[in-house]
């Protein structure tokens, strides 16, 4: 008789991993606001880098009272995933070490990535989007511009969407395989507009046809019973799913891109 055929294990998905893994911690990462440890989570055979938010180590927020950064960084990416432009590492809600918290995927950046930059020119030269002028000591001012990439742009149509109010330039991770990543979406979904952005670059331009077929995805998602509404309803409040409905709308109704409006600092401190 021949011996029974052996099945490999299954490779499981990055998500897969970090909610079914066991996690470690190796060390916190200081130059956070809030608690974040550096971890490794192993399962089936797998193991990966990894950051763990616990809830317990959140400070509270005057302007975002209700639910937590934990939840709000998981709803960044189910929508991040529902318009299939994978912005956001993998990242889910678990049982942590010091209770739920938010795990993410560890991305290793790149270094020679070059997407934003101070030029002493009145306007950007050719690939470049300007943001606006900054102080750069003794009196002098430079203009601040960033890359005029697809993959910014997708990125500023995502943080319209989950209303993003800290899209600092240290929050992008450019990867070595070419694909970009936002971190750091504590501070998003408030049914209020929050929009703090550095990539106001295309303020007010056409939204480019590929992104308004991904808004229409997502405003099909997000209606009564849609599939990206119910997976939010678990992360943020009604008010805030209706909000996001809401700007998924406006932003089809306008077909461009949002402008600051001056009702509240249009770029985050520090920028970078």
């Amino acid at each position: 008789m021949s011996a029974p055929e052996r099945i490999p294990p299954r490779s499981v998905t990055s998500a897969e991993l970090l909610a079914e893994g066991e996690l470690t911690v190796r060390g916190r990462i200081r130059d956070a606001s809030n608690a974040a440890l550096f971890c490794t989570v192993a399962h089936a055979g797998q193991e990966a880098s990894c950051v763990y938010k616990p809830v317990a180590g959140e400070r509270p927020l005057w302007d975002f009272p209700d639910g937590t950064l934990a939840g709000r960084e998981v709803a960044a990416y189910e929508v991040s995933e529902a318009t299939g432009w994978g912005l956001v590492p993998p990242t889910v809600l678990r049982d942590g070490p010091y209770g739920e918290g938010m795990c993410q995927l560890w991305i290793e950046a790149t270094q020679d990535a070059e997407l934003l930059a101070l030029v002493d020119e009145e306007e950007p030269g050719p690939g470049w989007k300007a943001i606006g002028f900054a102080e750069v000591g003794q009196g002098r001012t430079a203009l601040l511009v960033h890359a005029d990439d697809e993959r910014l742009r997708r990125m500023a149509v995502l943080d319209a969407v989950i209303n993003n109010a800290d899209r600092k330039g240290g929050h992008l991770l450019p990867a070595p395989d070419g694909r970009l990543y936002g971190i750091d979406h504590g501070v998003t979904f408030n049914a209020e507009n929050k929009l703090r952005t550095l990539l106001w670059g295309w303020a007010g331009e056409p939204l480019p046809p590929e992104a308004v077929g991904v808004l229409k995805g997502l405003r099909d998602a997000l209606g009564e019973g849609g599939s990206l509404a119910l997976r939010l309803a678990a992360l943020i409040t009604p008010a805030e799913v209706a909000a996001t409905r809401a700007r998924v709308e406006a932003l089809l109704a306008s077909g461009r891109h949002p402008e600051p409006n001056g009702e509240w600092p249009a770029i985050p401190w520090p920028p970078v």
